[in-house]
């Protein structure tokens, strides 16, 4: 592998390739991980089987290429990287989890300081990095903290957040006074916040730091409220039907039509696959847009739209459907 950064499970791939007969796989990595592919296209192929990289962008387990697997005559779909999520396809689909090596130790020692007016601390992490919360839970109990890591037994391992479930979080949010995430990035510590109105400390173990999320969460709340503010005078709204296969959600999408429509508004379903602010633009009457795809793009790309991209449950606070208060208390995911 090109570096040691990440662990990557090799003997199940080679053992479901050969137990299936595959005779052409279609490899999925997210964007962190994509310069691996080549050294595990090398690998699939010494079994005989043939390897096709996607080149495309893949955000998240949700984001599944079944389309483009099958226009290629695939048998098999490997998607690193992520847990289980969708099974949503007509193709076999092999998902393999991969593990971060990087030691947590020193973030953590570095987050201890930033929790110490909290004494009952939530734990929660993404994928790579559950392997590693026993021993977070055991630092944090040397020096005095009452630890909870929830399991809602919506996802596949205790603690683990994904960008549009924070159901984790939620479960212990009520019996902590802070929560600790474990893992790099912003987005998903923002997404513990807004899921359930606590602090959040950051331990990051790759850039080996720790930091508060409040001052990034205070920035984000203003721009959502504006965004809110700014739909409220659109006659025109579009909303989005996701065609990626864990992102379908066209009873959600249906019910948002509905409610703008019972406000006087238009409302225009868009089915669309990639949401790029050069998609949206090409519908220059429609001055908002309901966003019931992931949210991560409401709340983590929105700087890159022209018009405000709602979340649905923002969506209701534009259409008088629910006070701002109520969403900042309820958070903004319906987990």
């Amino acid at each position: 592998m090109p570096s040691s950064t990440f662990e990557f499970d090799q003997s199940i791939l080679v053992e479901e390739i050969r137990k299936r007969e595959v005779r052409l796989v279609f490899l999925q990595l997210p964007e962190g991980l994509k310069t691996y592919g080549p050294k595990l296209a090398s690998i699939i192929e010494e079994t005989g089987a043939t390897a096709i990289i996607s080149a495309d962008p893949c955000y998240g387990a949700c984001d599944l290429a079944s389309v483009e697997a099958e226009r290629v005559g695939a048998d098999l779909i490997v998607h690193y990287g992520h847990s289980s999520m969708t099974s949503n396809t007509t193709l076999p689909t092999l998902y393999l989890e991969v593990k971060a090596k990087a030691s947590v130790k020193r973030a953590v020692r570095e987050a201890i300081p930033l929790l110490e007016t909290w004494r009952k601390i939530g734990l929660v992490t993404t994928v790579q990095h559950v392997h590693k919360l026993d021993g977070v839970r055991a630092m944090l109990t040397e020096v005095g903290k009452i630890v909870k890591i929830g399991d809602a037994e919506k996802l596949k391992y205790a603690g683990q957040v994904i960008g549009c479930d924070y159901s984790n979080a939620k479960a212990v949010s009520r019996y902590v006074d802070a929560f600790l995430f474990i893992g790099g990035g912003k987005f998903h510590p923002i997404g513990v916040v807004l899921a359930t109105g606590k602090p959040t400390v950051v331990a990051d173990p790759f850039e080996k730091r720790a930091f508060k999320m409040e001052t990034e969460t205070s920035k984000l709340l203003r721009k959502r409220w504006a965004s809110i503010r700014e739909a409220k005078s659109a006659e025109e709204i579009g909303i989005l039907v996701g065609l990626k296969p864990g992102q379908k959600r066209i009873s959600e999408a249906l019910k948002m039509k509905k409610l703008v429509e019972d406000t006087g508004k238009k409302a225009i379903l868009l089915a669309i696959r990639e949401i790029t602010p050069e998609a949206l633009m090409q519908f220059p009457t429609i001055s908002a847009f309901i966003n019931t795809t992931c949210p991560r793009l409401s709340l983590d790309d929105a700087g890159r739209f022209h018009s405000p991209l709602l979340t649905p449950k923002e969506a209701l606070v534009t259409l008088g459907k629910m006070q701002w208060e109520e969403l900042c208390k309820e958070g903004w995911f319906e987990n």
